[in-house]
């Protein structure tokens, strides 16, 4: 089972996420690309500590709404989308050409993520960018959405994603506007997380590095999961 982390996400001055504290617990690390967060200083050192620990790297591209920290949904035309995923690939693909490592996935961030498998014009622009960059590399996205299909069938990699930190409603995931009640405690979450893999083929688990306590979160996930006989590896199973 693959364990995937949103981190990377200081600027400047500003430190953000529990990077340091996670890396050794994960297997995917989703990088933010200096749109949404991130800086060319905290991708070179992100970069760095996820080859240090083995941990393949995604690129976690998303809108350019620091203020909003990409969380906000803009209205941008296909287009934008499409440029904005490609330049956010090949910025982080420099660090990783310069670590000597190659990049593993995409995973679009907040809104751009939620827009990606929500709107089917703006999933194809993406794929797009993906075929036009490297279509050896994987796709995140939630399962049946619209960026997911739009993938399988452009015969892309994709990887089906549950969220352990996220309040799920009939099914679906809330990403934004929860609260930490609803998530409930760590040892809950990966109960949650366990019973949901019993019910559906889900092939990674997302933990986000600023969710309060997230390592804790993501210890139990990983622990919950070595104790039912899962293994915790670099390798996901992927859908064709």
């Amino acid at each position: 089972m693959d364990l995937n982390c949103d981190m990377g996400e200081s600027f400047g001055l500003y430190k953000y996420g529990a990077d340091e504290e996670l890396m050794p617990l994960i297997s995917s690390a989703n990088i933010a690309c200096g749109f949404h967060a991130g800086d060319p200083h905290v991708m070179r050192e992100s970069v760095e500590l996820a080859v240090q620990y083995g941990v393949r790297v995604v690129a976690h591209v998303g809108l350019p709404d620091r203020l909003g920290f990409g969380r906000r949904e803009m209205k941008v035309k296909p287009q934008e989308i499409y440029d904005y995923t490609l330049y956010q690939l090949g910025a982080l693909t420099s660090f990783l050409q310069k670590s000597h490592t190659s990049l593993s996935h995409i995973k679009p961030h907040g809104a751009l993520y939620m827009m990606t498998a929500e709107k089917r014009e703006l999933a194809e622009v993406t794929v797009e960018a993906v075929l036009d960059f490297n279509r050896e590399i994987e796709i995140y996205t939630l399962p049946n959405s619209e960026l997911y299909h739009a993938a399988k069938e452009a015969k892309l990699k994709v990887v089906s994603e549950y969220f352990a930190d996220r309040p799920y409603v009939n099914n679906y995931v809330k990403m934004f506007g929860w609260t930490l009640e609803e998530i409930g405690q760590p040892n809950t979450m990966a109960k949650r997380a366990l019973q949901l893999l019993e019910e559906s083929p889900v092939e990674t688990i997302c933990v986000h590095s600023d969710t309060p306590n997230a390592p804790a979160i993501m210890r139990s996930v990983r622990e919950a999961l070595l104790e039912k006989g899962w293994q915790i590896g670099r390798k996901s199973l992927i859908v064709k």
